[in-house]
């Protein structure tokens, strides 16, 4: 038995040899892997019914085979030949496909699947690709600020452990960054690890930035190969504090100008668009061809009208870029001539005048006892209802808060006035004296009677009213008598008098006593009429009764001789 099987171990031996220096078998068969994952290869040969055994291998750079990986097909064993890298990694199933575990950038070899018969080799080779996703890109070393008309680096896209190594591209607002001489420099290196064999990228770019740049977000992404083909992955955005210098400085009023009026504080504001925005100024009062050097506000207190003109503020270090603004204090002055008390007599004149000064077109509002007048006052002469308080008002639309008044309060005087007016009653049995009084201040009314005569009633008053009021009394005279009225005031004291006849009355009583007489007689005369008139009236109603009688007695005889003759009849 064993000098039976010498020559044929040595045979296959020989078949080993030869197939290992010669390579005959199939094409190419590519085995795609991710990075970590399990490569799976299949001996893409169909197994011999002769089959001996199964073998894998690998191939060295030098082209010299390692062994790794045998199982015989008579005895179903299986062994895997002392290679470190692949230690406790190998699987080799009942149809000879071999798994390697936990995929490596150092497994992309060149495999072959070796079948062996008695007489006969059969390879199938094997290559592993294997493929390692990078990180997601970065921008890191981001610049704080970029300035424009200035190449500076923006900042660093970086993207780690990506087999085999991938490519960098740059985005600006989600276009392509393409290189630009002297506004666009990328520089991209690439860098592997000797232990992992895995690739880092890192693209750096320099920029040229300009204001339209402003918040225009960049990004970078990385372009690389996977087991399914070619994949790209984005960074997140970047967008950069842009710096420019300023163009253009304006200035602001604070309140707005047409608001601002004496006494008020006001602060003018500088401001430039650049970026940064410049932090001090030169602000140039009117008529001050100095500027004064502060920061971008500059404040002024308790404003007075000769404050008004133009105010500017520049750049401290470009003087020419200027800005300017027009400014009005408002004022608004009034004076009411005469003002106060002032006390006048009746009848004099007195001229009034109420005189603005204003920063531009005031309106004027004349005001008597809290009324608003349809003109300015004017006495040419003066009467008691011209008296009252009076208010001149005067008001800027346009600008809050800023009104005048001026007030006269106006007392017209006058030495008492009587008039003494006469009223008979109807019935002429009673007279009403009155006493219409006009003056100021309001005169006292006192009534002297001279003569007998009955008062009725007290003494009655009316309601002072524009320096007017009267008092009257009732009388009943049975003599002429005299009624005096005497008003009396601060000024001056006033009496008038007035006769009252009796005889106005006796008259009036006789004439009614007759017309009472007359009706009297009337009356009597017209009773004594009706009475004849009654007496013929019952006397013809008698004489028709007896005729009425008469009539209705012939009527019965009638009937009751028709009555016997039917009985007679019967």
């Amino acid at each position: 038995m064993a000098s039976k099987a010498a020559p044929s171990c040595r045979l296959v031996f020989c078949l080993l040899i030869s197939a290992a220096v010669l390579r005959p078998g199939l094409g190419l068969y590519t085995v795609n892997s991710a990075y970590g994952d399990t490569i799976i290869m299949p001996c893409r040969h169909d197994v011999p019914q002769n089959l001996m055994f199964g073998k894998w291998k690998y191939e060295k750079p030098d082209g010299s085979p390692v062994f790794i990986a045998f199982r015989s097909s008579t005895k179903k064993s299986v062994q895997y030949d002392d290679v470190p890298e692949y230690k406790d990694r190998l699987n080799l199933s009942e149809n000879y496909t071999l798994s390697i575990s936990n995929a490596r950038i150092s497994d992309e070899k060149r495999f072959v699947c070796m079948l062996v018969t008695e007489d006969n080799v059969f390879e199938a080779p094997v290559v592993i690709k294997v493929f390692k996703q990078p990180s997601k890109p970065e921008i890191v070393s981001k610049a704080p600020f970029l300035e424009t008309e200035q190449l500076k680096k923006l900042g660093d896209c970086i993207s780690r452990d990506s087999y085999p190594d991938g490519n960098i591209t740059w985005y600006r607002n989600g276009k392509v960054l393409q290189p630009l001489e002297g506004a666009v420099v990328i520089i991209f290196t690439k860098q592997m690890d000797p232990i992992t064999q895995l690739y880092t990228m890192i693209s750096s770019l320099e920029y040229k930035t300009t204001k339209a740049d402003i918040q225009a977000p960049f990004t970078c992404s990385v372009t690389y190969h996977g087991p399914s083909g070619q994949k790209i992955v984005h960074s997140e955005q970047a967008v950069f504090d842009i710096y420019y210098p300023t163009e253009q400085v304006t200035i602001q009023v604070l309140p707005p100008k047409n608001a601002i009026k004496e006494g008020d504080n006001i602060t003018l504001k500088c401001l430039g668009n650049g970026n940064p925005p410049p932090e001090e100024f030169l602000f140039y009062l009117p008529g001050q061809p100095e500027g004064i050097r502060s920061s971008n506000t500059y404040m002024l207190t308790d404003v007075r009208r000769n404050a008004t003109g133009d105010y500017k503020c520049s750049l401290l270090d470009q003087k020419s870029m200027i800005a300017s603004t027009a400014i009005t204090i408002h004022y608004l002055d009034l004076s009411l001539n005469p003002s106060g008390e002032v006390t006048k007599q009746i009848g004099d004149a007195l001229p009034v005048s109420c005189t603005v000064s204003a920063s531009r077109n005031a309106t004027v509002v004349w005001m008597k006892d809290n009324i608003r007048l349809r003109s300015s006052p004017s006495f040419s002469s003066l009467h008691y209802q011209d008296a009252g308080n009076y208010v001149c008002e005067t008001a800027l639309q346009e600008v809050e808060g800023l009104k005048k008044r001026e007030s006269l309060t106006l007392i017209v005087e006058g030495k008492p006035q009587i008039k003494m007016t006469k009223k008979t009653d109807p019935s002429g049995l009673s007279k009403t004296i009155i006493c219409h009084v006009e003056g100021f201040p309001k005169p006292a009314i006192q009534w002297t009677i001279t003569g007998s005569g009955s008062v009725i009633n007290q003494t009655e008053e009316s309601p002072y009213i524009n320096g007017r009021y009267y008092s009257k009394i009732i009388i009943s005279p049975e003599e002429n008598v005299t009624l005096t009225c005497t008003a009396e005031n601060q000024l001056e004291k006033t009496v008038n008098s007035l006769n009252v006849s009796a005889n106005e009355n006796r008259e009036k009583v006789n004439d009614q006593a007759k017309l009472i007489v007359g009706i009297v007689v009337g009356l009597l005369l017209a009773a004594l009429v009706a009475g004849v008139v009654y007496w013929l009236y019952m006397k013809k109603s008698k004489t028709a009764s007896k005729h009425v009688n008469k009539d209705l007695g012939n009527m019965e005889e009638n009937k009751k001789l028709e009555e016997n003759n039917h009985k007679t009849e019967a």
